[in-house]
């Protein structure tokens, strides 16, 4: 274990994903810069009872390709996302772990909720067939935190290895508190993330009893459904995957000449302390997670160009967003001084719940990396009282620092800012 350094860098030098839009990077990438929705009607379970029909569902996915086929067997598909997205961003990083370093190799990956469907099953099993039923396997492959456990298992990640949970800012606080952990000098590196599998009738019928869900533009495609910071807003969409990014000391990515997508410079957060569900007035807890972010480590505030937001879809949320904004940017957040890029990705993929930091944090990345903001698709009417400047068609553009922000129920709020690496 090394001393603690607050002033180590850390810089994202391998991603992962698995997501509505792709199961690699390249694909996942190229359809967000292309606005290509991975909105679909959902056919996990019927949806006839239901007015709302759309999710974010991934596709054509082998968890045999990454995991130990009795493994897979015995968990479920959170478990499933999760590991093989981290094994992607092990793989991009091109960090070998060996027996001389994997006790200085971290995992920082959480899920909002876990293995609820095998929590199903054995409950199902339990009543219908008696307790001999209930497989003896599921707990531990239940658990928020059995991702994080089976990737070290998978991968020989054996150091630092915690499960942060903090619903909808999970991944968020996952991708930071992994940062912080190269800083604190408990690894040198961390597979950092978050992954989560939230499409269930349960989850689906109780977000549709608080009236969350949205609904398509009448007459319109049901991929219009996302529409982030658009007046004709009414409610989120669930989505479903994982995102990962591989997280190391900066002087050790550059001694065996890793390739880095970004830095990572700044983190913050903090709690509304208000309600279970509504975000506070104004949006407070939020701007003081935005501020955190930017005074850890002195990012300039009129540095930051561009904004990958929670951006739900929902009338209020996105509204106290837009003002935590302002709060924190001033005059720079407005429409008019078109200063800062707001790319809401949720328009294509949907609220991926837990795995929407973690996946955020790769479309942020990406974008630094590649100076290229991806549009949000369906944003077509301007709200008065969501004052930002929000881009519609995927643009180039010089970007300094970036924000991906999220909010999570229980009031939990999560900021991490990126830098463009200039190779020093």
């Amino acid at each position: 274990m090394r001393k603690p350094d607050y002033s180590r860098r850390v810089v994202v030098t391998g991603l992962g994903v698995v997501s509505p839009v792709g199961n690699d990077v390249p694909t996942a990438w190229d359809n967000l810069i292309r606005g290509n929705s991975g909105l679909v009607e959902i056919t996990k379970f019927d949806v006839s009872r239901y007015e709302a029909k759309a999710a974010g569902e991934v596709r054509n996915f082998s968890a045999a390709e990454w995991m130990d086929p009795k493994a897979v067997r015995r968990s479920e598909t959170s478990m499933h996302f999760g590991v093989s997205a981290a094994k992607q961003a092990l793989i991009d990083s091109g960090f070998e772990i060996t027996d001389a370093n994997r006790e200085d190799v971290g995992v920082v990956f959480g899920s909002g909720a876990g293995g609820q469907q095998l929590m199903i099953e054995a409950w199902i099993a339990l009543h219908e067939k008696g307790p001999r039923s209930v497989p003896p396997t599921f707990i531990a492959n239940a658990l928020v935190d059995s991702a994080s456990g089976m990737i070290a298992i998978e991968t020989g990640a054996i150091g630092h290895n915690v499960c942060i949970v903090s619903a909808c800012a999970t991944g968020t606080h996952n991708v930071a508190e992994g940062a912080e952990a190269i800083r604190r000098g408990d690894c040198i590196a961390v597979i950092s993330g978050s992954t989560e599998a939230p499409l269930l009738e349960t989850a689906h019928a109780g977000f549709t009893n608080m009236r969350g869900m949205g609904l398509p533009r009448p007459g319109e495609p049901l991929q219009t459904v996302s529409r982030p910071f658009d007046a004709t807003r009414d409610g989120f969409v669930l989505g479903e995957g994982a995102g990962s990014l591989f997280l190391e000391d900066l002087e050790l990515a550059k001694a065996r000449g890793a390739r880095i997508y970004a830095e990572v410079v700044g983190y913050g957060s903090t709690n509304d302390g208000w309600d279970m569900v509504q975000p506070i007035d104004r949006g407070t807890g939020s701007a003081r997670a935005m501020k955190q972010a930017l005074e850890r480590r002195g990012v300039p505030a009129d540095e930051v160009d561009l904004i990958n937001p929670h951006g739900t879809s929902t009338p209020l949320g996105d509204k106290r967003e837009a003002e935590a904004i302002h709060t924190v940017f001033g005059a720079r957040a407005a429409l008019d001084a078109r200063a800062i890029a707001i790319s809401a990705t949720k328009s294509m993929t949907g609220h991926m719940m837990g795995a929407a930091g973690a996946f955020e944090a790769f479309a942020t990345v990406m974008a630094v990396a590649e100076q290229c903001a991806p549009g949000t698709i369906n944003f077509r009417d301007p709200d008065p009282e969501c004052d930002v400047w929000v881009v519609g068609e995927t643009q180039s553009l010089p970007i300094r620092y970036a924000l991906s922000n999220n909010i999570g129920l229980g009031g939990h709020n999560g900021a991490v800012i990126f830098k463009r690496f200039d190779g020093k």
